[in-house]
């Protein structure tokens, strides 16, 4: 049995997605970023890195969401090429996103959102090259439905994070192939299910879990 440790983020949307696009059994178990359950002994066995998601298969343990990607898709042989090539172009949009896109939205979000000062020099820093890399990625998707031929885990790192634009504060306006690739890809079912997996937060648990991260942002 597969076992995900995760939460209600990008990085563990992108897990969640895969898992249920490829219809496999496996186990949730939410971890509490609030409340700091990524940080306890029995995570951290897990992940030394401390973060989620991670997944465990049968005792061997998976950290980094990228490399969780990689491993279910070479696992059971699916959403990522066969071929030298194509499986190299995938796993390009996988390294862009996890090094780029998801680290500068995910420190938009932070300095928009969470940050108990705000820095307008840093918020700009994080929103111009959040928005630069939103250019990039619409001009790969030109004249084209996927990032590299058929859906794959490249599509699946990508979407939960520009999913999330409008609370890093960017916008996908003039980017009209971003929009297409965002519509195809939200109207799968199984995404539908994945972006629900843990249950999320209500209205009310946003703006509480938004005042806690403001106040731990800097421990």
């Amino acid at each position: 049995m597969l076992e995900l440790f995760t939460s209600e983020t990008p990085n563990g949307w992108k897990a969640t997605i895969l898992l249920e696009e490829l219809g496999v059994p496996y186990k949730v178990t939410p971890i509490s970023l609030t409340n700091q359950e990524q940080k306890t002994p029995e995570f951290l066995a897990v992940n030394p890195n401390g973060k989620i998601p991670a997944l465990v298969d049968d005792g061997f343990a998976v950290f980094e969401s990228g490399a969780i990607l990689l491993y279910l898709a070479e696992k059971f042989g699916r959403f990522i090429p066969a071929d030298a090539q194509g499986r190299s172009r995938a796993i390009q949009w996988v390294m862009w996103q996890v090094a780029g896109l998801g680290p500068m939205m995910g420190q938009a979000t932070v300095f928009n959102r969470y940050f108990p000062e705000k820095l307008p020099s840093v918020i700009d820093r994080y929103t111009r090259e959040s928005q630069r890399l939103l250019g990039v990625l619409d001009a790969a998707l030109e004249g084209r439905d996927y990032l590299v031929g058929d859906y794959s885990i490249a599509d699946i790192a990508c979407f939960p994070w520009v999913r999330g634009h409008e609370w890093a504060g960017v916008t996908l306006d003039g980017l009209p192939n971003i929009a297409r690739w965002m519509a195809n890809i939200g109207a799968r079912p199984a995404v539908q299910r994945g972006l629900l997996i843990p249950t999320p937060p209500t209205a009310e648990e946003m703006a509480a879990k938004t005042t806690t991260q403001g106040k731990s942002i800097l421990a």
